[in-house]
């Protein structure tokens, strides 16, 4: 056997042990051997809360240096393990190596980035007002403001990024270096990624003595595990990547629990693409072309994956419509992420077959678990009147809106719903467009580019990775880059408290 081949065990980790359950469920993988995984159950679920809710009595308190350190060790670990990694997580996703590799790095960089970011402080809007005894007609306390960690989370591992939005993704990043233990619920597509990804926080953990309820991995199961979890009374948030119906379903749970909870949900985008008349004119066959490779860049399970474009109707609209179907001919077909994936692809592919208002541009015909593109186009007003037109498809399938001018673009940007991404293309000569519809895109994204493709998604101080709904559950949050990690603080403010009694941040 190979020095660096990974054999799952196929257990459970709550509260620094490995456990199994009575039942088991088999990976379905890409490629290569399928293993089995303990089934999570809600006493499982109930025993990592009450694992996590006893550390954060100490874990909360550590200091922003211990943290930090935890979470560079978390990172060290992953790149311990990275050829193991990258082994599984190909064959259970289907992903090329190359892109586990950069997805590795991208989750190790944002655990360092966290190190990084506490150690500054920034993040805690530390505020003093002092007091004024003196003050007519009544004198001003001593006030002292900083944000402080909210207690245990929950985390939902993302289907399309086995690592980034995963066991030790953002989500997890942001919750620890806050100061709050988690509780990951693994993900059925890539249980043998998650299993080794826990293996290295549970390292971590031993490494720089953490307490052991800090972090807990909970594989598979049904839906009861997920219900129990975001449920649980010692669970104080959300944090969930993944399909509109399922996160509405697990929204609603958490605020219908007796003290509701906020629940950060990343749901669906089609993430519009705005080509304005200028830039078509002078390079509508370039945008085209990129628009192909942006649309079946990874099958196009990006929730950035820009699914719409829209562009005035004549030739130069036409000749963006055409560049674009000529390079999607030329695709190849690549596997995805799982076989529901696959099936839940073909299915949107038939919503738009079903349909008299589309038009067919490219039609294909996937197998299997493998995906082809697709292109349809239709017109701003048809897209208006049919709701399910501006639906996420999760794949390579792309449709263009063709509207008659600039008003008819600016209705339709405000018939959008909410939008992880909105992108304009546009040269010196779309300027006053471009401000026309920057109001209207400012409040239906969370980013908005130009002259680019949005597939991209930097971790770094300023970047918003959420939106209005759907796009996300809460507007005023994002999963990446550092603001994320607002999500799991909450503001105190202590008055007229001695020294002695200010937590250490405040000290």
């Amino acid at each position: 056997m190979p020095k660096d081949t990974f054999t799952p065990h196929g257990k459970h980790l709550i509260a620094g042990e490995w456990i199994t359950s009575d039942q088991t469920f088999r990976s379905e993988p890409a490629h290569g051997p399928a293993h089995d995984y303990a089934v999570g159950t809600p006493d499982l679920v109930d025993r990592a809360c009450e694992a996590a809710e006893e550390a954060f009595w100490t874990y909360g308190y550590t200091s922003r240096e211990e943290r930090a350190a935890f979470l560079n060790a978390i990172a060290d670990e992953i790149e311990a393990r990275a050829d193991q990694i990258t082994e599984i997580g190909t064959q259970e996703s289907g992903l090329p190596e190359a892109r586990l590799q950069g997805e590795r790095g991208r989750t190790t960089g944002q655990l360092r980035l966290f190190a990084t970011h506490i150690q500054k402080g920034d993040y805690l809007d530390r505020r003093h007002d002092e007091a004024l005894p003196d003050r007519q007609p009544l004198p001003r306390p001593d006030l002292k403001m900083v944000q402080r960690p909210i207690g245990p989370v929950a985390v939902f591992g993302a289907s399309n990024f086995p690592l980034a939005f995963s066991t030790a993704g953002g989500d997890t990043a942001a919750a620890l270096a806050a100061g709050c233990p988690v509780v990951v619920k693994g993900h059925s597509a890539h249980p043998g990624t998650g299993e080794i990804v826990a293996e290295a926080i549970h390292a971590a953990i031993q490494k720089t003595g953490m307490p052991a309820g800090v972090f807990s991995l909970i594989q598979g199961g049904k839906r009861d595990v997920g219900q129990s979890l975001v449920q649980h009374p010692l669970i104080k948030a959300v944090g969930f990547t993944g399909s509109l119906g399922g996160g509405r379903a697990l929204f609603d749970l958490c605020a219908q629990r007796p003290e509701p909870i906020p629940f950060f949900g990343e749901l669906g985008s089609v993430n519009p693409m705005f080509l304005l008349p200028e830039a078509a004119k002078a390079r509508g066959a370039q945008i085209g072309e990129g628009w192909a490779g942006s649309l079946t860049m990874g099958a196009g399970q990006f929730c950035t994956n820009p699914g719409i474009a829209v562009v005035e109707a004549g030739p130069e609209g036409d000749a963006f419509v055409q560049a674009a179907a000529e390079a999607l001919k030329g695709a190849s077909s690549q596997c995805m992420l799982t076989d529901g994936i696959a099936q839940a692809y073909k299915d949107g592919k038939q919503r738009f077959d079903g349909r008299n208002a589309v038009r067919p541009v490219l039609v294909t015909d996937s197998e299997g678990r493998n995906a082809l593109p697709n292109l349809y186009e239709t017109d701003a007003s048809d897209y208006l009147q049919d709701h399910a037109l501006g639906e996420e498809v999760f794949g390579p399938l792309g449709l263009v809106v063709r509207v008659t001018g600039p008003d008819e673009m600016e209705t339709l940007a405000k018939g959008f719903e909410g939008q992880l991404t909105a992108t304009l293309h546009m040269d010196d000569g779309d300027t006053a467009l471009g401000k026309r519809l920057m109001p209207v895109l400012e409040r239906k994204a969370g980013r908005i580019l130009v002259n680019g493709f949005p597939t991209g998604v930097e971790v770094a101080d300023a970047m918003v990775h959420g939106g209005p709904y759907p796009a996300s559950t809460n507007f005023g949050a994002t999963s990446v880059g550092t603001l994320s990690i607002r999500r799991f603080l909450r503001p105190v403010c202590y008055q007229n408290m001695p020294d002695a009694l200010l937590p250490g941040d405040l000290g």
